[in-house]
């Protein structure tokens, strides 16, 4: 089957599932989509078991490539469109909170995973090199903003936790992104092969050249909307701004979702305010709703599917369990811990730790760069403990986000 006729067959299973979802199951979309997809990945398993459907089927999934339609495409798209509706003087209000949690979060998260996995794995697996679980760490680190934004909408929490964890997911994952991409090139060369300066040049090339790629694309954009009050083109010029940011910012090892980021930040900022009539903000802001809504629903789908393609052994079941557990217990400490040491606390009542724990959810990212990792770099047991933790993410703890909000209150 071509690209076409396989994209094509994707989209038409999303909306299927998502009207079955919205007639039926009435649970928030994204949640529901995954749950249906699951359910139809586990009939496909079975149907496989008695006839070569099951198999074609497999195939078909197989064919695409979840890693590098995610990072390299979709994801520009998702990012532009939840930056678009942020409010940045809301942002700016919690900056350090969401710097910090964006940074030094991380990094403390990263570490935690990688020595708990290293630790405890040997019980229920066997041991492995310490940097493919750093590399484990990196991964599952970072909250997703596709699902965490999808998620917040509905859960009632208070504006103020929202906005940081609504800030801190979108930044997180271009730093998240970065620290996997440094850990990788020393998993594939060796600590011998890759220098101190070597790490930092890529860690300033991505994060700087990332930012300031965002700016660039957000400058030249606004220019642009402010010369023209054509809502067709304009909706164009900022349609233009991701697909060029997103094939530019590869050829120059710069950030692409921290470019995406910013570039959505200014436009949907200064540029509403300065650059566009009413009309035009209206139509600008309900087009990449709209594309916001159509990506979340095709990605959440091909999160379902991919459990046709997850390696599966009874160890990873016991090791992904575990890592549930060590990943939330990882995310509020590195919350906590940097709050108490750069003297955020003050701002943060006890529960809001708690909100911000549970609501820290993992989604698409974290599997893509999973299926990115090769053969050789305990592959199929970082796959499947990651999208054991992911489900677990997206179903468990985006279902009962609401539910602690409101008993916490």
């Amino acid at each position: 089957m071509g690209m076409l006729e396989l994209i094509s067959l994707i989209i038409v299973l999303s909306a299927a599932l998502a009207y079955f979802n919205i007639r039926f199951l009435k649970l928030p979309s994204t949640i529901g989509l995954m749950i249906l997809a699951l359910v139809l990945s586990l009939f496909i398993l079975m149907l496989g078991a008695i006839s070569p459907l099951g198999g074609f089927m497999q195939n078909l999934v197989l064919q695409i490539d979840f890693s590098g339609f995610l990072l390299d495409f979709m994801l520009g798209f998702l990012l532009f469109a939840g930056a678009l509706h942020t409010d940045v003087k809301k942002l700016r209000r919690a900056k350090w909170a969401i710097i910090i949690y964006a940074t030094f979060g991380i990094l403390i998260s990263t570490v935690l995973v990688a020595v708990a996995v290293y630790f405890l794995l040997p019980v229920f697996y066997q041991q492995i090199d310490f940097i493919y679980c750093l590399l484990f760490g990196a991964l599952i680190s970072p909250t997703d903003p596709i699902a965490v934004l999808s998620i917040l909408k509905k859960a009632g929490i208070s504006e103020s936790i929202e906005t940081k964890i609504t800030g801190e997911s979108l930044f997180n994952d271009g730093i998240g992104v970065v620290v996997f991409l440094s850990l990788f090139s020393i998993a594939s060369q060796g600590f011998d092969e890759v220098s101190t300066s070597h790490i930092v040049i890529l860690l300033a090339e991505e994060i700087v050249g990332g930012i300031s790629l965002g700016l660039l694309l957000g400058y030249v954009g606004f220019v642009m909307l402010k010369k023209i009050d054509h809502y067709q083109t304009e909706v164009l010029i900022t349609l233009a701004m991701v697909m060029g940011g997103i094939s530019v910012a590869p050829v120059f090892h710069f950030s692409g979702p921290l470019a995406m980021v910013v570039a959505g930040l200014f436009i949907g900022n200064k540029g509403a305010l300065e650059a566009m009539s009413e009309e035009t903000s209206d139509y600008i802001h309900k087009f990449w709703e709209m594309v916001d809504e159509i990506f979340n629903a095709i990605l959440f789908v091909l999160i379902g599917l991919e459990l046709l393609v997850i390696p599966f052994e009874l160890s990873f079941l016991y090791v992904g369990l575990l890592a549930i557990i060590i990943v939330i217990l990882s995310r509020f400490i590195s919350l906590a811990a940097p709050s108490y040491i750069f003297k955020l606390n003050y701002e943060f009542p006890k529960k809001t730790f708690l909100i911000m724990t549970w609501g820290g959810l993992r989604g698409g990212i974290s599997i893509a760069l999973a299926l990115s990792l090769a053969s050789n770099m305990e592959r199929n047991l970082i796959v499947s403990v990651t999208y054991i933790v992911v489900l677990f993410s997206i179903i468990v703890q985006g279902l009962t986000l609401g539910k602690l909000v409101k008993r916490l209150k």
